[in-house]
């Protein structure tokens, strides 16, 4: 059965490429009922779907976003006023909110997974599991992402937070204050978003049951 989301990712990489060669509010006004019919309305239909396929997969309530084009250039001093980029987030609630992502650009588009950040209570939840037996599984579990593509970026810390020892055996992970993996969707598979993003969600579901576990029990007197 063809992807009903089949022609989002290229209408998006179109749109994209022509948005980074004049990025201007003329241009984007000009093309806002292009942006409307062809990246924005297929992406909420595409979350709509993706949040009743997650819920099925987990059985937890999941939520989305689709992240604004406007930049916000209150501060910046790149003052060109849109993305180049679109993205889109499902959030499977939860003891811990476990992210899914899309990212399309001119040049690429990836599916990521994880949690975008651990708050003050669960960084040191988070550290404790880490210390503790659940350490090694989900050391094991980003291995066997990484054979299937996903890359985890750098560790937010240079060094390792006391009162853990400089050469612990998981002291990447003790450095992370948040811990999301990236893939590239070949370009084979840009045609079939919805196929990609449960495929994720489905090679992801390990590792969010570990961190989910690691948390709770963590947190047990």
């Amino acid at each position: 059965m063809a992807d009903p989301f089949a022609q989002l990712i290229p209408e998006a990489r179109s749109f994209l490429e022509e948005l980074a060669r004049d990025n201007t509010r003329d241009w984007f006004h000009a093309n806002k009922t292009r942006y409307e019919a062809h990246l924005k309305t297929p992406s909420q239909l595409l979350q709509e779907q993706i949040c009743a396929d997650f819920r099925k997969r987990s059985e937890s309530p999941v939520t989305a976003k689709l992240f604004r084009p406007q930049r916000d250039i209150r501060f910046s001093k790149d003052k060109t006023p849109y993305h180049t980029h679109l993205h889109m987030l499902w959030q499977v609630r939860g003891t811990l909110d476990f992210g899914v992502f899309l990212g399309i650009s001119p040049g690429s588009c990836r599916i990521g997974g994880g949690v975008m950040s651990f708050d003050k209570s669960q960084i040191l939840t988070w550290r404790s599991s880490i210390d503790g037996s659940q350490g090694a599984a989900i050391a094991s579990a980003l291995e066997t992402l990484a054979q299937q593509g996903f890359k985890a970026g750098d560790p937010e810390l240079k060094r390792v937070p006391s009162p853990y020892d400089k050469d612990h055996p998981q002291a990447d992970l003790l450095r992370r204050k948040s811990l999301t993996l990236w893939r590239d969707l070949p370009t084979d598979d840009w045609s079939q978003p919805l196929m990609a993003l449960n495929s994720a969600f489905a090679d992801l579901r390990p590792l969010r049951a570990l961190l989910t576990a690691g948390l709770t029990a963590a947190n047990l007197p």
